[in-house]
């Protein structure tokens, strides 16, 4: 009796002996890489509210005004720790304007600006859009770390833009009046830029340091119409 214990003992304790002493205990585990040379936030899409200063008297927004803007970044670490960076890169963005002001053209291809006094009729419109082409440029500065999917970032920045399409449109009843071709329009943008937040939800406001309209070229009533958008929204980053 006390052999065939001895034999089903030496025979459980085979497979012990015959596995190497230097395998980890799972062979099948995928190790763990760390990128120690990684790159953060390389792509963006940003939803904002848009609002307007510097505006002339009796004007006023109406409606929703909002915005879409989507790009890539490329981010270049400046330090160690790669927490610190620059950002430049390239994107795209749209925005509408619902408002009382009103822009069409007179008989001698003038640019008409106008306040129309009373819009009360839900089925009327009158809005303006425009669409661009834009320039980020961030400095980014962040809790991040190579195994870190969730941090802080506050990334002030500038941003250069080119509209490149224009449209305004009014319609009341069977009325309907569009204007593309703006002379006085700055198509040239320039703007201040700041984005707070934490893992994938990020707040940002965009304000723009130059006016949408030339200010020595139009007015309405005798008041420079001048229109500088502020946006705000939420900002979403991707690698």
């Amino acid at each position: 009796m006390k052999t065939v214990l001895f034999l089903i003992a030496f025979l459980l304790t085979i497979p012990l002996w015959s596995q190497p002493a230097d395998l980890p205990s799972d062979e099948n585990a995928i190790p763990e890489v760390v990128d120690s040379l990684y790159r953060e936030d390389q792509f963006y899409l940003g939803l904002s509210f848009n609002l307007i200063v510097n505006q002339p008297s009796d004007f006023s927004q109406n409606g929703f005004s909002g915005g879409l803007q989507f790009g890539f970044i490329r981010d270049m670490p400046v330090n160690q720790r790669r927490n610190v960076a620059l950002g430049v890169g390239l994107g795209l963005s749209s925005n509408t304007y619902n408002s009382n002001l009103f822009i069409g053209e007179s008989n001698d291809n003038q640019t008409v600006f106008r306040i129309i006094e009373d819009i009360q009729d839900n089925s009327d419109t009158n809005r303006f859009s425009t669409n661009l082409v834009e320039l980020p440029i961030q400095f980014r500065w962040r809790t991040s770390t190579p195994t870190t999917f969730n941090f802080w970032r506050i990334y002030p920045g500038f941003k250069v833009g080119y509209i490149y399409l224009f449209r305004s449109t009014f319609r009341d009843g069977d009325i309907s009046v569009k204007q593309t071709d703006l002379p006085e329009l700055n198509r040239l943008r320039y703007n201040a830029t700041l984005s707070i937040g934490n893992g994938s939800f990020n707040a940002f406001v965009n304000y723009s340091l130059n006016s949408l309209f030339d200010q020595n070229a139009v007015t309405v009533d005798g008041d420079e119409i001048g229109l500088q958008p502020i946006k705000f929204g939420i900002e979403f980053y991707f690698l």
